[in-house]
């Protein structure tokens, strides 16, 4: 996640997926904050505040916010008064300061520093800027690395609890189903996956979803269907 898209459709969506299921709950927010980047148009897709007699209604409370947001400072810290309950880890995961082969070590030791946040939240969410990657070691030198999440993390923060993950789809091959397909079957553990396919495709993986966060996310899915929401496979 990057200051600069905050209020974007994403945040929408992904505020009110949260908003819906972390009531009784004590919600965890590992943002994954990435430092602003400047050579790509990524925040843009803020239209949808334009559009009030279609969209406010899912979330007024969100949707007036978040118009308030785009319009004025664009950050995380912003975001946070409409999970004015959640725990919220925000420490920047760049490594641009960090020296190529201290940065495994690095990366090691900002989870644990996120996990000892957020250890006492039985809902957490994980927002890093691209999604799930695998764990190939050669990836955790990479500055780029700040913007995904590899599965073991997304694991290590579903263990004994419900983790959803947010993942930005990409161009592999075989299409965007069969790219949540593979993810679901490398997740190996319950799980339900929530497309939301307007503006730009991304998707929510909901990992050790109990049975009333389930039923909380079909109903979710069933109000936000303006914003191409569902759950995938129905």
């Amino acid at each position: 996640m990057q200051d600069r898209y905050a209020g974007d459709v994403g945040d929408f969506v992904k505020l009110g997926l949260l908003r819906a299921i972390a009531p009784n709950h004590r919600l965890g927010v590992a943002w994954y904050r990435f430092t602003d980047e400047a050579h790509t148009n990524d925040g843009r897709h803020t239209g949808y505040l334009a559009d009030t007699k279609r969209y406010r209604h899912l979330d007024p409370e969100l949707f007036d916010h978040l118009r308030d947001v785009v319009v004025g400072s664009r950050t995380i810290a912003s975001l946070l008064p409409m999970l004015p309950t959640a725990i919220s880890a925000h420490e920047s995961v760049d490594m641009a300061h960090v020296h190529h082969h201290q940065r495994r070590d690095w990366r090691r030791d900002w989870f644990a520093g996120v996990q000892t946040q957020l250890v006492n939240c039985d809902v957490v969410f994980a927002d890093p800027d691209n999604g799930i990657v695998d764990d190939v070691d050669t990836r955790k030198g990479t500055l780029t690395y700040g913007k995904q999440i590899p599965l073991a993390e997304a694991l290590s923060l579903a263990e004994g609890r419900c983790a959803v993950i947010y993942h930005h789809n990409t161009r592999r091959a075989g299409g965007h189903e069969a790219e949540v397909d593979h993810w679901l079957a490398q997740i190996d553990r319950p799980a339900l996956a929530v497309r939301a396919k307007a503006y730009s495709p991304r998707t929510f993986f909901a990992i050790n979803p109990t049975p009333e966060i389930e039923r909380r996310i079909h109903a979710f899915c069933a109000r936000w269907e303006a914003l191409k929401v569902s759950i995938h496979g129905n």
